[in-house]
């Protein structure tokens, strides 16, 4: 048999699964991976903790399926992306805690931005918008906050990395330095049209070039485990960031083809194959995966609050003991009864880019119970994606494109019934949920076996993938226009606009 290992390091947890040769999962083994919230709007995660809860899981996922090291062909990552790690390359040690991408303290420096007339710029060699949802603006912060980092930094005393390059460092024990071009391509420093670092973006930010990792394809050599870690040294063939490990995971491999991940967050991605699209609609231009020299892109929209708006609910109304009871609990009424959440905790990402909206609740009555506002915030998941989905389908239009036709789903939250319904029924296209619905931890495994020899082509993985359900619309288009326009009039008041 071969077995393929993915390492898949989220905001929330870190899990590693064994898959074999037919995506299939054969093992998996997962760990919380504990936040940490120093101000209101900050949120970090202690990058040796990271470290720690990854190398147990992929320890625990081996003996779980009963393989010795030496039977996975290859191994691929996947992490959360934009979350910022500096750590000093003689030590290994990380000089500060991980500056996570829900982290909104880089805001001042993207006003900064803004005001002096960089956006443009910047849109058009990264494809991103000026947030501080990515690296550039955080790395800025450590070299400016934490004491001698910038004079190290200088020195080339110091390494930058997405939590991919902090993994790989730590797997190679500091031998390799290294990220994909999945996860250069949302540090707002790298240059998508070239697949380099881009030097007048580091000099508009005061970044030292010696930071930086290598940028290599999604599925290439990484480098190997080292021996002592696992007990045999793999190679690492696979990396991208989650949500473009995603996409290729669902086999979205061509333009117009489209994913929803429903996690912490939620991420939509549609594939524009080698063609670079400006959005005029809020959306992103990312690097898709990249199985090879030439550039794939993709269209991506974020939701900031997607599943953890049932962690509120847990954790903060204390309405539910776990996550899994919020669907009897929204399905014991019939709908939200007018209430609507917009979960604007750390501010709207796209389609809306409003950093400073917060989070409301509307439509309440004397008759409104918990189910209800459990309802609703369930709903919010659908509303976003929504909104996403929908400027999607105007910029495919505006570029001579076919609004997408489907939508692949996949994430914690679509095994959600109520949830992946309500979605289709807003969307009025079939929602279809995959046999596998691991599929971020899926595409790192498959560029690990596409750049280990255990697959020819995207082709073949293409006739791997297999739907479990398709969701499909039963709400009218002027039943779900409705409460489309009553969610925008939600998202203005939380706006104050």
């Amino acid at each position: 048999m071969t077995y393929l290992l993915a390492l898949d390091q989220g905001t929330s947890s870190s899990r590693s699964i064994v898959f074999d040769a037919h995506g299939r999962i054969v093992a998996q083994a997962q760990r919380e991976l504990p936040q940490i919230y120093p101000r209101p709007g900050w949120v970090e995660h202690d990058p040796l903790e990271i470290w720690r809860t990854q190398l147990t899981t992929a320890r625990g996922a081996l003996a779980q399926a009963g393989i010795a090291a030496s039977a996975v062909r290859s191994v691929g990552i996947t992490n959360q992306r934009e979350t910022t790690v500096l750590w000093n390359r003689k030590t290994g040690q990380p000089v500060h805690h991980a500056i996570v991408w829900q982290d909104r303290r880089a805001e001042p420096a993207c006003v900064q931005l803004r005001s002096q007339g960089h956006a443009a710029t910047i849109q058009a060699k990264t494809g991103l918008l000026v947030d501080a949802y990515f690296s550039a603006t955080k790395l800025q912060w450590l070299l400016d906050h934490v004491p001698g980092a910038r004079e190290a930094a200088e020195r080339g005393e110091l390494a930058f990395g997405t939590v991919d390059s902090w993994l790989i460092w730590q797997l190679t024990h500091g031998q390799v330095h290294m990220t994909d071009v999945s996860n250069a391509s949302r540090t707002m420093l790298f240059n998508v049209h070239t697949n380099q670092w881009d030097d007048e973006l580091l000099a508009l930010l005061h970044i030292p070039k010696a930071l930086l990792p290598e940028v290599q394809p999604s599925s290439a050599h990484f480098g190997d485990i080292a021996p002592d870690l696992l007990g045999h040294g793999i190679r690492i063939g696979g990396v991208a960031g989650d949500q473009q490990s995603a996409l290729f995971g669902q086999a979205c491999f061509t333009a117009g083809m489209a994913k929803n991940t429903y996690g912490t967050g939620c991420f939509m991605l549609m594939h524009t194959g080698d063609k670079f699209q400006t959005s005029h609609n809020g959306l992103l231009t990312t690097s898709a995966a990249q199985t090879g020299v030439q550039a794939q892109f993709a269209l991506e929209g974020s939701v900031f609050v997607g599943g953890a708006v049932v962690q509120w609910l847990r954790d903060g109304l204390r309405a539910i003991d776990s996550s899994s009871e919020v669907q009897a609990l929204a399905e014991s009424v019939p709908d939200a009864g007018g209430v609507m959440m917009v979960p604007a905790f750390t501010g709207l990402g796209a389609p809306y880019w409003k950093p400073d909206a917060q989070g409301t609740i509307t439509g309440l009555t004397r008759g409104t119970t918990l189910a209800h506002i459990a309802r609703a915030a369930l709903e919010s998941i659908a509303y976003q994606s929504a909104a996403l989905l929908q400027a999607m389908g105007r910029d495919a239009v505006a570029a001579g494109g076919a609004p997408v036709s489907e939508l692949r789903v996949d994430g914690g939250a679509c095994v959600n019934d109520l949830l992946m319904q309500f979605q289709a029924d807003l969307l009025g296209i079939p929602v279809v949920r995959p046999a596998v619905i691991e599929t971020t931890a899926l595409g790192a495994a498959y560029l690990a076996g596409l750049s280990s020899g255990v697959y020819r082509s995207t082709e073949e993985l293409s006739h791997l993938w297999r739907a479990d359900r398709r969701f499909v619309p039963t709400l009218s288009a002027g039943r779900a226009q409705e409460l489309m326009t009553r969610w925008e009039h939600a998202v203005r008041q939380a706006t104050l606009e």
